[in-house]
């Protein structure tokens, strides 16, 4: 029977492209995001928590593996529409997930959302990587074909959208309905507010201040029935409730006044929301500022647990709970990376923040200026295109000292980096430097490249309709 004193449970949702700034708890002012504030209000919520890389793929990678992208062989995202070799791309099945730990131990394991982990052949799918079950779009909600799983096997296409934030909380809700009497791990992974935008029609213009706002709610609300049933089932005070993003948000969102956005290394693309929620075993609305990774919730999540983790490889996550409950003031290993596929982009301490190379970010354009999005959509996948933002709606800050390698910025004075302080700060620069220089990041591995090959998009998408 699960009660209090039994193994708890542990759930992580992981947002999809949203901001550091998007819920009222970190400084939304135009819409509300009340069941998460509430989260935050009875649990904690970390200020200085970072993505280890600003796209999909390699953040979810470092969630359920513990380890920075380029040592779990995902730093790219495999896409089905795109290069050949993305769309036979996998997390390597020599690495180690969450899920398969969990299962190991005894526990449930579902899958509700987004996986984009691998997709081309079943062995790589979420089912074949620990977990028991799992229905959700292989990949992100604008890459063709847009299907949705039922374990390995297709079960909607084409998908309306705007069913998938209830569908996805009603089987979370339901898997942990059947669990209630063991103890069960549950990766719930939305895939708002990623675009295209899409809500059910109860939340369609329910803001007021558009369809990016409208999408947020709708999640917010999602949230929380996850975390009423907790309460009203009993399960809340033995449920370890892990909540974040995976990287920063697209235009449209918000960084919280913060540089840059999704895809780059300027904090609007890393720094997300995090908050971690545990009736009496976590201290209630607390806020913690010591920078932290999304790999901790890797080793959060065992530790809670009582799990152990993989002792063959090197683990980049570090346990939390001494930070929540009070221990201690600092992570462990004081020093956090941001890497894509050019490798590590960004060292930061607690204070300083050094860019190894060159960083990048999106543009904005013109309010009103000709937009064609990138990648077309498939059969009803095209959500209302007419309240799509526009790349005039930037989500951080276009500002500052330009771009290149080298800078250095005071993140407690300057979280907007803004200033460049390399020329006042030297010493600085070669601690860092040096620091970068000493990581070891020879235990590394590269993104499975499955087969049999590529069937052409076309094919593909003409076979996915029949």
């Amino acid at each position: 029977m699960n009660n209090p004193t039994s193994r708890p449970n542990v759930i992580v949702i992981m947002a999809d492209d949203l901001g550091y700034g998007d819920l009222s708890c970190y400084g939304q002012t135009r819409y509300a995001t009340p069941h998460l504030d509430r989260m935050a209000k009875e649990g904690t919520r970390f200020t200085q928590f970072s993505s280890p890389c600003p796209v999909c793929a390699p953040s979810r990678a470092g969630l359920l593996t513990g380890r920075y992208p380029v040592r779990c062989g995902l730093v790219e995202n495999p896409t089905p529409d795109g290069k050949e070799r993305c769309d036979r791309m996998a997390l390597p099945d020599t690495e180690i997930t969450l899920a398969d730990l969990f299962r190991s131990a005894g526990y449930a394991t579902g899958m509700f959302g987004k996986w984009h982990l691998g997709h081309r052949q079943p062995e790589y799918l979420p089912t074949n990587r620990g977990f028991d079950e799992y229905r959700g779009i292989p990949y992100s909600n604008d890459m063709r074909p847009v299907q949705l799983l039922h374990g390995t096997e297709r079960e909607t296409y084409p998908v309306d959208q705007t069913t998938l934030a209830n569908s996805y909380t009603e089987w979370s809700m339901d898997f942990i309905t059947r669990n209630r009497d063991q103890p069960f791990f549950l990766h719930y992974a939305p895939t708002a507010p990623h675009k295209p935008l899409s809500v059910s029609p109860a939340y369609d213009g329910k803001t007021g201040a558009g369809l990016y706002a409208d999408t947020v709610t709708e999640l917010d609300a999602s949230v929380g029935t996850l975390l009423e049933q907790l309460r009203t089932t009993g399960l809340a005070e033995n449920t370890l409730v892990l909540f974040t993003s995976d990287h920063g948000p697209w235009y449209g969102g918000s960084t919280g006044g913060l540089r840059g956005m999704k895809a780059s290394t300027f904090e609007g693309g890393t720094r997300v929301p995090m908050i971690a929620w545990w009736p009496y075993h976590i201290p209630a609305d607390q806020e913690i500022a010591t920078p932290s990774i999304t790999m901790d919730l890797f080793s959060t999540a065992l530790e809670a647990a009582g799990i152990e983790p993989p002792s063959d490889r090197v683990i980049d996550g570090y346990d939390l709970m001494p930070l929540i409950n009070g221990q201690t003031t600092h992570r462990e290993y004081q020093f956090l990376f941001s890497q894509t596929d050019r490798g590590a982009m960004t060292i930061r301490d607690e204070r300083w923040k050094l860019h190894l190379q060159q960083p990048w970010a999106f543009a904005s354009l013109p309010v009103g200026a000709p937009y064609t999005e990138r990648k077309p959509h498939d059969g009803t996948t095209i959500i209302a295109p007419g309240k799509q933002p526009h790349p005039s709606e930037y989500p951080g800050l276009e500002t500052g000292v330009e771009k290149r390698a080298g800078l250095l910025f005071d993140l407690q004075n300057d979280p907007a980096e803004q200033h460049d302080m390399s020329a006042q700060f030297p010493d600085e620069v070669k601690r860092l430097q040096d620091a970068a220089d000493a990581m070891d990041w020879r235990e590394t591995a590269s993104a499975h490249i499955v087969d049999p090959p590529l069937v052409p998009d076309d094919q593909k998408i003409k076979a996915a309709t029949n």
